[in-house]
């Protein structure tokens, strides 16, 4: 499964931007994702999860972006969306589309079902 953002850039305090996580791959990896989600990274920090979403359209959302974004797929088009509104300084990092599927990748610690993109900075300024 690849993964492709995009949609961030820069934003002031208060506004919106909607990302955009285009998805393609094995039509039969593609056809087996449960989830997806948004992540992002702040600089210093670790990654963390902002909301994800599961295939049959239920939502989750950590509570620093409760009420402000939304997540959202367009199954059609196999792309994933996240709308920020009231943005704020907070939310400055560079955000990553994630998907789990029933296609694994080999790595060091044995399979991985997990399909990252490459990232999308999105900065807000005061």
């Amino acid at each position: 499964v690849q993964l492709v953002e995009s949609g961030g850039g820069l934003a002031q305090t208060g506004g919106s931007l909607r990302l955009a996580c285009a998805v393609s791959g094995d039509t039969g990896c593609v056809s087996s994702i449960s989830t997806m989600a948004w992540y992002r990274q702040a600089p210093g920090k670790r990654r963390e999860l902002v909301a994800n979403i599961e295939y049959g359209g239920a939502a989750y959302y950590r509570n620093f972006v409760k009420g402000r974004f939304i997540i959202s797929k367009d199954n059609a088009t196999d792309t994933l969306y996240l709308q920020m509104n009231s943005l704020n300084t907070d939310d400055t990092a560079v955000y990553y589309c994630n998907a789990q599927s029933g296609c694994a990748s080999w790595g060091p610690t044995g399979p991985d079902y997990n399909s990252w993109g490459q990232g999308t900075q999105v900065t807000v300024s005061s």
